[in-house]
C-alpha cells in the first residue's frame, strides 16, 4: 500500500471522529462535513503530507481539521456568504407540543441550545481552545500551536470561555414545556406593556441575548449581557400588530415573530430556575423562511 492509499484509509477510519470535532467547534452539521472535506483536500494534495515524517497521524489530522474550522469561524464575521449557506447554529424547530421519543433521541445527539448560544458569543480562539481541551482532551501546548499563541495564553482563553459555559448549569435548565412557555409568555406580555420592573424579575442575573443576523444581516449580529441591557433591548419586541407563534427550537420554548403575516424573527429561550437565562434571536431571513417551511 503506497502512502496515498494509507493516508486515505486512515482518514476514512477517522472521519466520524473528525466530523464530530468539527461539529462541536462549528455547531452545524453541514458546515462540519464541509470543513472535514476541505481538510482532506489539503492533506491529499501531492506532497502535502509526508506520512513517514508524521509521528502522530491522528493528532496531525486533528490539527488540520481544527485549523480549517478556525478559519471558518473567523471567516463568518468578515466574508460574505450565500444567503442559503447555513453557517450559524444548527436549529431544529418543532410545533409547540410534547416531544416525541424520536425528537428526544434527536435532541440527545445535538449540541444544546444553551451551549449553542454560549459558543456563538465566544471569539473564535476562545471557542476552539474550549472545545479542543474540554471536549477532546487536547493538551494546551498542541492547541497553542493551532492558534499560534503561547501555551499560557491558550490556557487563559479556555478559562474565560469555560466561565461563560458554566454560567448556565445544564442540570438547572428547565425542560418542562409548560413551565418554559409560562415564562416566555410573561416575557412578551411585560415587553408589550412596557413593564420594565416585571421584565427584570424574569431575567436571570447572567442572561445572555444573542442576535444572529447571519449572512444577510451581519450588522444585526450582536451579544448583550446583563438584565438591564437586555431589558432596554426588550422595547424592540413591542412591535405593533406583531404575532407570536409558539414553537420549540432544540427542545427550548420559542416563537416565530410575524409582522404583516411575514416571519421576521425566530426567538428561542433557555429557562433556569424560573427565569430567562439565554435568548437566541435569528434575524437571517432566508434561514427563517427555511425553518418555518420545515414545520409544514
Amino acid at each position: 500500500m503506497d502512502s496515498t492509499e494509507q493516508l486515505s484509509r486512515h482518514f476514512d477510519e477517522n472521519r466520524q471522529r473528525l466530523t464530530a470535532l468539527a461539529y462541536r467547534i462549528l455547531g452545524n452539521s453541514a458546515d462540519a462535513e464541509d470543513a472535514v472535506q476541505d481538510a482532506w483536500v489539503r492533506l491529499s494534495r501531492p506532497g502535502a503530507t509526508d506520512i513517514a515524517a508524521v509521528t502522530n497521524l491522528d493528532g496531525w489530522m486533528t490539527t488540520v481539521v481544527s485549523r480549517t474550522c478556525l478559519n471558518r469561524l473567523r471567516a463568518r464575521a468578515v466574508r460574505p456568504e450565500s444567503p442559503t449557506d447555513a453557517t450559524g447554529p444548527e436549529l431544529h424547530v418543532r410545533p409547540d407540543q410534547a416531544l416525541s421519543p424520536e425528537d428526544q433521541a434527536l435532541l440527545a445527539e445535538q449540541v444544546s441550545l444553551a451551549l449553542h448560544i454560549v459558543l456563538e458569543s465566544l471569539r473564535p480562539s476562545e471557542r476552539l481552545a474550549l472545545v479542543l481541551h474540554d471536549s477532546f482532551g487536547m493538551p494546551f501546548s498542541e492547541i497553542a500551536a493551532v492558534l499560534g499563541k503561547s501555551t499560557e495564553a491558550t490556557r487563559k482563553l479556555a478559562s474565560r470561555a469555560r466561565q461563560r459555559v458554566r454560567a448556565v448549569d445544564p442540570t438547572e435548565i428547565e425542560t418542562n414545556p409548560a413551565s418554559q412557555r409560562s415564562v416566555v409568555n410573561a416575557f412578551f406580555a411585560a415587553s408589550r406593556d412596557g413593564d420594565l420592573d416585571t421584565l427584570l424579575t424574569l431575567l436571570h442575573p447572567e442572561i445572555t441575548f444573542h442576535a444572529d443576523g447571519g449572512a444577510t444581516r451581519p450588522t444585526a449580529t450582536a451579544t448583550i449581557r446583563g438584565p438591564e441591557n437586555v431589558t432596554r433591548r426588550a422595547a424592540a419586541f413591542a412591535i405593533p400588530d406583531a404575532t407570536f407563534q409558539p414553537i420549540t427550537v432544540n427542545g427550548s420554548a420559542a416563537v416565530i415573530v410575524r409582522t404583516n403575516h411575514q416571519p421576521v424573527s425566530i426567538m428561542a429561550f433557555v429557562i433556569s430556575h424560573g427565569r430567562i437565562a439565554q435568548i437566541y434571536s435569528l434575524l437571517d431571513q432566508p434561514r427563517i423562511e427555511q425553518l418555518v417551511n420545515s414545520l409544514g
